[in-house]
């Protein structure tokens, strides 16, 4: 045959075949090493997702705003335990669950030693004195009637959480 057709192994519609089967496996070959580059890709989106999935719910920036107005003079500007006593907060945290913070913060008095640790009614009127300020120290004052304190719990322990676990550092943290 005279022209380019068929006559020859390497032309014409064998040609062709050959052609497009390479062309198919290159285009496959080409979807699979793609779907290997987005599977490496969304590595770190998944990530992020499941630590956004176990970050306590609250801000930290109006949780950090509360700490500095009711809590900074005792724990200290970054809550790691302040010059009259009170404890660090951060190391606290990390041993307590967002429910156990938030029973302390709103119920937890600490108190001296000259409150007696009786029951019953001596324990009433130790009670009462200390509420009516008339003997005993608070270390910690309860805060369930303070609304800048209750409306912000969940930010407070986001704060502190974060800081605890060095996810957030000393400071203004963003808002």
């Amino acid at each position: 045959m005279n022209s380019l057709g068929s006559s020859f192994p390497g032309s014409g519609p064998a040609r062709a075949a050959r052609g497009a089967r390479r062309a198919g496996v290159l285009a496959l070959l080409g979807v699979a090493l793609a779907a290997c580059t987005g599977q490496i890709e969304n590595v770190r989106p998944a990530q992020e997702l499941r630590a956004e999935r176990t970050r306590p719910p609250g801000s930290v920036y109006l949780g950090w705003r509360v700490f500095l107005d009711r809590c900074a003079r005792c724990h200290g500007v970054d809550g790691g335990g302040g010059s009259g006593g009170a404890p660090n907060l951060l190391v606290r945290v990390r041993e307590m669950g967002q429910n156990r913070f938030t029973d302390r913060v709103l119920r937890a008095y600490e108190w001296d030693a000259s409150v007696p640790r009786a029951e019953g009614a001596a324990r009433e009127r130790a009670v009462d004195d200390v509420a009516q300020r008339r003997a005993g120290a608070l270390t910690m004052p309860a805060w369930q009637g303070e609304p800048r304190v209750t409306a912000h719990i969940a930010d407070l322990y986001a704060y502190l959480s974060a800081r605890a676990e060095g996810t957030q550092g000393p400071g203004r943290p963003a808002p």
